[in-house]
């Protein structure tokens, strides 16, 4: 499982100016099963999204079709991680 934390490099106009596009391209990757949650930081310097992949080469290659990525906006830090604990409803994300 992998954290990705965006950092916007842009003014947040050109980042306004292509958000419509980078939701269409989260919404996809919720479609296709890759991630499981996103959203804007706060103060909204960037965003957050928490991925169920389990190889860094296909998370690296899922960002590479990010919008912002293309555009050059963001800068993505990208943290892997392995679930031992989760909270009552979340037993999915555990390590199997």
């Amino acid at each position: 499982m992998f954290i990705v934390s965006l950092t916007y490099k842009r003014p947040l106009e050109e980042v306004d100016s292509r958000l419509d596009a980078h939701v269409a391209y989260l919404k996809q990757e919720y479609a296709n099963g890759n991630f499981i949650a996103s959203g804007r930081k706060v103060p909204r310097t960037g965003g957050v999204i928490l991925c169920n992949v389990k190889a860094r080469d296909k998370m690296e290659a899922i960002l590479a079709k990010d919008p912002f990525h293309i555009a050059g906006i963001a800068d993505y830090d990208i943290l892997e991680f392995i679930p031992s604990m989760v909270a009552d409803g979340f037993e999915k994300l555990k390590e199997q």
